[in-house]
């Protein structure tokens, strides 16, 4: 079993609507999200894929399965911290995101970091 408290990889999400890609009389709703992916262990890791489950109101659910995210697999040093944005279309006004990232070490050891479910809201829609 992995012990992921050992890798100490931490992600933070912050979720944007884009009011000005978005049309709702169409049902297009799109968000931007910026994921920061810190390493706050001791040996450096390397993000190599990802998994998203993206679900809207209706329930329509996506998976998103890929090798790094935005066409980068990229090595985080310990200490250092990973940012990027990327984005959504949903065809309802909210929705969610989870998913996990498979990591690997530099000996070749692969872990999977857990990415706790987010919302994704048009503004004022959620209390």
């Amino acid at each position: 079993m992995e012990n992921l408290t050992h890798y100490k990889i931490q992600i933070s999400v912050r979720v944007k609507y884009l009011s000005e890609q978005s049309d709702e009389a169409e049902n297009r709703f799109v968000f931007a999200y910026t994921i920061n992916v810190s390493n706050e262990g001791e040996q450096a890791v390397k993000l190599i894929a990802r998994h998203w489950v993206i679900t809207d109101a209706n329930q329509h659910v996506q998976a998103v399965n890929g090798k790094g995210v935005v066409g980068e697999q990229p090595l985080i040093n310990p200490g250092q911290s990973f940012e990027y944005t990327s984005g959504t279309v949903l065809a309802t006004q909210v929705g969610t995101m989870s998913g996990s990232y498979q990591m690997s070490l530099n000996d070749g050891t692969e872990f999977t970091v857990p990415i706790e479910q987010f919302v994704l809201s048009v503004p004022r829609v959620l209390h």
